[in-house]
């Protein structure tokens, strides 16, 4: 398509962990580019889904959600969220219907309102509540900020989630597409697999041991017959944590490995020999190599 008469803009979403956020970026771009969990604080950087709508192409700005940090990387993944919204033309707030105007919510409002910067309401999740309260919690939202517009949507089924890419696609700024059309991320695949690898220890790993790991590539490469040996390590910060992922004669690890290297097949088309370390690093919070690899600032 000719670049003549387009639009082309970023969109910052923002909002409480767990809000949807990450939902809404897959659902737009139609693949995975973000990883979802119902565990909450899962996104740790801020990841593009790009896409195109009519005569515009949209660059989700899928952040990590804002909360009150307690630690290093919590403090890093909160900048790295409000750094999103400032470079962005368009910041949407994603607020969880059955949540509400909780206190994380109105934390980020106060945000919003300290740098006095425009923002949509997108509240997420209709599907979960009674229709007479969404009418209601709009009013409290928009009472507490004067959003630019509102919209009730659903991101897991899709409810009205064209009438929200459609009223970004005629409000984002005139310009040439930043992306080439088929792209869907800028995300390096290394990275991509390394964070499926890490959904996927949210989604087997119970209590806290997912917010105290962190998993990285170490080896990616396309091998002869067309195909990708990829080489991950998940660091831990105790010894029992690494006990624990591995699992009795192995089961879990290789269970974790299994689900991931399916999605990866999937996602890249290609047969993927897939290989997972666990490593025992105390300090790996404290270890502002592991931030870069992210993007996110270690002194935040």
């Amino acid at each position: 398509m000719s670049n003549e008469n387009t639009k082309c803009g970023f969109v910052a979403l923002i909002g409480a962990p767990n809000a949807g956020k990450s939902t809404i970026t897959n659902h737009f771009t139609g693949s995975k580019v973000s990883i979802v969990s119902p565990k909450v604080q899962t996104t740790r950087t801020t990841v593009k889904g790009i896409g195109i709508w009519k005569n515009s192409q949209i660059i989700f700005l899928d952040t990590p959600g804002i909360f009150k940090p307690k630690r290093r990387l919590d403090r890093a993944m909160v900048a790295n969220a409000w750094d999103g919204a400032g470079d962005a033309d368009l910041i949407v707030m994603v607020v969880d219907a059955k949540a509400g105007l909780d206190g994380e919510s109105k934390n980020i409002i106060a945000g919003l309102r300290q740098k006095k910067q425009k923002a949509i309401l997108l509240i997420n999740k209709v599907d979960l509540v009674k229709k007479d309260s969404l009418l209601e919690l709009s009013i409290k939202l928009n009472n507490e900020y004067p959003f630019a517009e509102t919209f009730f949507v659903s991101a897991s089924t899709g409810k009205n989630m064209e009438i929200f890419y459609d009223w970004l696609a005629d409000n984002l700024p005139d310009s040439p597409w930043y992306y080439p059309e088929d792209q869907m991320s800028d995300m390096p695949l290394k990275l991509l697999c390394s964070e499926i690898v890490r959904e996927k220890l949210f989604l087997y790993l119970q209590q806290e041991i997912p917010y105290e790991l962190t998993v990285e590539p170490e080896l990616w490469e396309r091998r002869d017959d067309g195909s990708i040996r990829a080489e991950i390590t998940i660091y831990v910060k105790k010894a029992n944590q690494k006990i624990i992922i591995l699992g009795k004669g192995g089961q879990m690890i290789k269970k974790i490995g299994m689900a991931a290297r399916k999605e990866m097949e999937y996602l890249l088309e290609d047969k993927v020999h897939l290989f997972l370390f666990v490593k025992v690093r105390e300090n790996w919070q404290e270890d502002a190599g592991r931030y870069a690899v992210w993007g996110l600032d270690f002194k935040a």
